[in-house]
């Protein structure tokens, strides 16, 4: 078996977390090439000096028998190994040695055990949606994807936007506000979450359209299946605002116009054994937490 392992940088507190993977992994004589940038962190700052079988910038790197990629870190670092493998077909397992995590769900203390789940193939592949959008000028180059959000919002800190909203051409609504959120089911724990979207199973088919600071109070957080095409148009006061995807952000002039659409690929994540959605979101959410419930 071959595995890939992709950070960005960790506490070197959490240095022995990461001596025990590679331990693991070297026991069960794992092949295991690792994201160059990551290995030079490493190797400089946590003194570990993990064996290793080769190392990658990019998916193209990687052999075609590599069978998962393990993200170490946070949902941040889970989001930035989705665009190292762009839209090449390989699982994602997300170990957590951040705070909160819904991409990365496997914590510090359950590390172990879910490694020897994972290697003795005792999974789920779940399958996670995601957005694509078109604008103007080859907005974002040629990975123009998110798996969790596309979102626009103001660049300066005084005028709200105007976002023309339509869903498959029929005019939804001007959304007078700071911003706009599409989120994907695996966003809607996300940024989405915080401004009052609902969350959504991963396995949901829908998009959801969540404004940001609506002038309109009665304005609310709506979700639309993911078969339907979103046009944004996009007018200000200003000169410019921002388009981000996930982590990337690009500033557009106004006016501008934005084309969303449900992606013709997934990301691949794992789901353990002794793992479900629900658990995370009570773990995460510390629901139950109130002694009474």
């Amino acid at each position: 078996m071959i595995i890939a392992i992709f950070g960005t940088s960790i506490d070197p507190g959490f240095s022995t977390d990461l001596g025990r993977i590679f331990l693991a992994l070297k026991e069960r004589k794992i092949k295991v090439f690792m994201y160059r940038p990551f290995y030079d962190f490493v190797k400089r700052n946590c003194h570990i000096q993990p064996d290793l079988d080769g190392f990658f910038t990019s998916g193209d790197d990687l052999p075609d028998r590599v069978r998962l990629l393990f993200s170490i870190g946070g949902d941040g670092t889970f989001l930035k190994s989705v665009m190292s493998l762009k839209n090449k077909s390989i699982p994602v397992v997300g170990i957590n040695l951040g705070r909160l995590g819904f991409l990365s769900d496997i914590s510090r203390d359950g590390m172990d055990d879910a490694i020897d789940l994972i290697l003795n193939e005792k999974y789920e592949i779940e399958k996670r949606s995601v957005l694509k959008v078109e604008g103007q000028n080859g907005l974002f180059g040629d990975f123009n994807y998110a798996l969790n959000e596309i979102t626009v919002t103001k660049l300066d800190t005084s005028a709200m936007i105007n976002i023309h909203t339509y869903v498959d051409d029929e005019f939804l609504n001007t959304y007078w506000a700071d911003g706009i959120i599409i989120s994907t089911p695996t966003g809607s724990t996300a940024y989405s979450l915080s401004v009052g979207g609902p969350i959504l199973t991963p396995d949901s088919q829908n998009f959801v359209i969540s404004p940001i600071a609506p002038h309109n109070l009665t304005v609310r957080p709506i979700v639309v299946p993911d078969h339907y095409r979103l046009k944004l148009r996009v007018e200000g006061r200003g000169t410019q605002f921002l388009a981000s995807l996930d982590s990337r952000s690009k500033a557009m002039n106004f006016p501008g116009e934005l084309m969303i659409y449900k992606a013709d690929f997934h990301v691949k994540t794992l789901k353990l054994e002794e793992h479900s959605f629900f658990s995370t979101l009570r773990n995460k959410l510390m629901w139950g937490a109130d002694k009474r419930n």
